[in-house]
């Protein structure tokens, strides 16, 4: 019926979405599994080896993760030697997340990742900027 229309699922943004980042984390477990970290805790990586020290909330707004999904996962992190959780003097309210050498050493053996990542990509690259450009516009809203 048309009126039903928009309840096909290939009508739906959210379907393809769903499913590509899906199959974009899975193209990523080859080469995590053997360093022991999972696709969340190699994007909290990613943002310590740019800031080098964020706080736990910052962290959680630049990769849309509440904290009872972030503070288990930086435990985690924290277990194996990669991270330091530390409150802040003035405000014991704020934690502070930083690198320890463990944790900086590490980004030299996940260098190659986004080049391996990229070679078994479909898009080119204007495609894959136009994309982000795309996503990012969504996430913003």
């Amino acid at each position: 019926m048309q009126q039903y229309e928009n309840l096909k699922l290939k009508n739906q943004l959210c379907f393809p979405l769903y499913a590509a980042s899906k199959e974009v984390v899975r193209k990523y477990r080859p080469y995590l599994d053997p360093l022991g970290l999972t696709y969340t805790q190699y994007i909290v990586m990613l943002v310590l080896w740019e800031e080098e020290r964020v706080t736990v909330k910052s962290l959680g707004a630049k990769l849309y993760l509440d904290s009872g999904t972030l503070t288990p996962l930086l435990k985690n992190l924290e277990r194996k030697g990669l991270v330091n959780r530390t409150r802040w003097e003035n405000d014991e309210r704020v934690l502070f997340v930083t690198l320890t050498p463990e944790g900086e050493a590490l980004k030299e053996r996940v260098a190659e990742i986004p080049s391996k990542i990229a070679e078994d990509n479909p898009l080119s690259a204007e495609e894959c900027s136009e994309l982000c450009r795309i996503l990012n516009r969504i996430l913003a809203n």
